[in-house]
């Protein structure tokens, strides 16, 4: 039997796969461009970094072994002005041996596996229709993601509406992050693997796939993927940990059993395999900057409890506002 996609968990599930939004940007890239009007969302302007530069998210210091390394919760989207660390992050990154990132979104491999995911020879025409709104609406030509999988394309589409609130996953700070450990010399490391990443991102079996489609285009057109990705960014931004904590709350994404189930396997049960990772990492004498969505630092299996499970003395470092 097909198993049927929720549309409850469907902001959860969007907003977990928007870590590799990047890639998929990079594939589309020479083609990606979109329009400027009335009924389009704004371009972000790119304009100069902060003056004075000031930290966002949540940090932990985690020691062992005589040595520190650090976690840090990130968010998949960001704006142009916070293209340069924070005082207290980039100091953590610098003094650090490597850059742990769920999955590099400049690795070769990912942006193959991305590639490799070719679009069904068609759709219905339902479908068809709607996902040409939704590109229309976005103001994006859609041969621009022509070659990628319908639901890859909707993914792409669902993150971009940052844009409609001044955020865009260009200026994510998983590449504010590669950006700087490239330019000191650090290493960077994937904690999952492209296969991991893809088998998540794109259901195998093609109905259950057309069903997932339609669900996202279900949350484009009634714009809940934007109110819950705007709520989102905003706690994140104020290293609000316990907005974060209640986000069963207020994603639109949990109304039965089935929903939780489905989050906690998203998010928690992804979580001791990244933690084993950071820990392999520490464990070969290398200090290392932990980033990874800012969701895999809630709930019981927390990454930070985690850790702390492993022996690791764990820090939340404040940032001052």
């Amino acid at each position: 039997m097909t198993p049927t996609w929720s549309m409850s968990w469907l902001m959860s599930w969007l907003v977990h796969c928007a870590r590799v939004l990047a890639a998929l940007l990079l594939l589309a890239g020479p083609l990606l461009a979109w329009a400027d009007g009335p009924r389009c969302p704004p371009l972000v302007p790119v304009v100069t970094a902060e003056a004075q530069p000031r930290d966002r998210g949540m940090l932990w210091r985690i020691t062992r072994d005589g040595r520190s390394s650090y976690l840090y919760g990130t968010l998949h989207v960001g704006k142009p002005t916070w293209r340069r660390l924070g005082p207290q992050t980039s100091a953590a990154l610098r003094a650090s041996d490597v850059l742990a990132l769920e999955i590099d979104p400049n690795d070769p491999e990912l942006i193959k596996a991305m590639a490799e995911l070719r679009p069904p020879q068609e759709l219905p025409p339902e479908l068809e229709q709607r996902l040409a709104r939704a590109f229309e609406r976005a103001c994006i030509a859609s041969e621009s993601m022509a070659t990628l999988h319908p639901v890859l394309q909707v993914t792409s589409l669902t993150v971009l509406e940052a844009r409609w609130f001044g955020m865009d996953p260009g200026f994510a700070l998983e590449q504010a992050l590669v950006a700087q450990a490239r330019a000191l010399g650090r290493r960077v490391v994937s904690l999952e693997t492209a296969e991991q990443q893809t088998r998540a991102l794109v259901p195998d079996d093609e109905a259950e796939a057309q069903a997932l489609l339609g669900q996202s285009l279900q949350q484009l057109e009634d714009s809940s993927a934007r109110r819950v990705l705007q709520r989102l960014a905003a706690a994140w931004e104020r290293g609000d940990l316990a907005t974060l904590e209640d986000y069963e709350k207020w994603c639109e994404c949990i109304a039965n059993d089935s929903d939780r189930e489905f989050l906690r396997q998203l998010n928690d049960e992804r979580n001791p395999g990244l933690a084993e990772g950071i820990e392999a990492q520490h464990r070969q004498g290398r200090r290392v900057f932990a980033a990874v969505g800012a969701l895999h630092m809630t709930g019981p299996q927390a990454l930070q409890a985690l850790l702390a499970k492993r022996g690791f003395r764990v820090e939340r470092i404040a940032f001052g506002r």
